[in-house]
C-alpha cells in the first residue's frame, strides 16, 4: 500500500505536465474531511491517506506519497439539495436569507452566485420550501466554504492557512471571552426544527 503524506492545494508549485500524467482517486465530502482514510486511486493501487489533523482534501488538490508518486483529488459526485429562487416569486437575496438561516444551524453549505448546496436533509429541505426556495435533489461534488479560517493548508478552496485561531471550538468559529453563544434566528430554528447534516 503506498502512503499519501501531504496535501498540495491545487497543486500549487507543480508542472501541469506532471498533474497531467498523474493518477487520480476520486472522493467525496465526507472522505476529504477526514485527515486518515483509505481509497483507491485509479490505477487500482490501494492509498493510505496520513495528513496532519485538520486537514481538508479539495478538489482540485495533489497528495504527494512516500516515494513520490502524486495523485490527483478529484471530487465525487454525491447527493446534494441544489438550492435556487422561486423562479415565479423569488429574487437572488432569498439565497442570501438561505444561507443565513443555514449558517445559524451551523449546516455545511457551498455557496455559488445562483444557488446553493447542502447535504440532503429533509427537514432543512421543508424549512427552505417554507421560505419560497427551490429545493432538488442533485448528484454533484460538494464543496462547502471553508469557514473565517479556511482549512488548513487552504482559504476559501486554495491559498494559505491561516493560523490555528478559533480551533477546537467545536463548531468552526470562535466567540470572545464571556460572549453570550446565543444566535440571531434561535426562536425561528426552534419552531422550524433545527437539523444537523446527516
Amino acid at each position: 500500500m503506498l502512503h499519501a503524506t501531504r496535501c498540495i492545494p491545487q497543486g500549487q508549485g507543480l508542472a501541469p505536465v506532471l498533474l497531467n500524467r498523474a493518477a487520480s482517486v476520486t472522493l467525496d465530502w465526507d472522505q476529504r474531511q477526514k485527515s486518515r482514510f483509505d481509497c483507491e486511486d485509479s490505477q487500482g493501487r490501494r492509498i493510505g491517506v496520513f495528513l496532519p489533523r485538520g486537514t481538508v482534501v479539495r478538489g482540485g488538490d495533489a497528495l504527494l506519497t512516500h516515494d513520490g508518486s502524486l495523485l490527483k483529488v478529484l471530487a465525487a459526485p454525491q447527493p446534494v439539495l441544489r438550492i435556487t429562487p422561486c423562479s415565479v416569486h423569488g429574487s437572488p437575496f432569498d439565497l442570501t436569507r438561505a444561507a443565513y438561516h443555514l449558517g445559524n444551524r451551523h449546516v455545511p453549505i457551498e455557496l455559488q452566485p445562483d444557488h446553493l448546496k447542502i447535504e440532503p436533509d429533509h427537514v432543512l429541505a421543508e424549512m427552505l420550501r417554507l421560505m419560497h426556495l427551490t429545493v432538488t435533489e442533485a448528484r454533484e461534488p460538494f464543496e462547502p466554504e471553508a469557514g473565517a479560517y479556511g482549512d488548513h493548508g487552504h482559504s476559501g478552496h486554495g491559498g494559505h492557512a491561516h493560523p490555528h485561531a478559533g480551533h477546537g471550538h467545536g463548531h468552526g468559529h470562535a466567540h470572545p471571552p464571556g460572549a453570550d453563544h446565543d444566535h440571531p434566528g434561535q426562536a425561528e430554528a426552534q419552531v422550524a426544527g433545527s437539523a444537523q447534516p446527516s
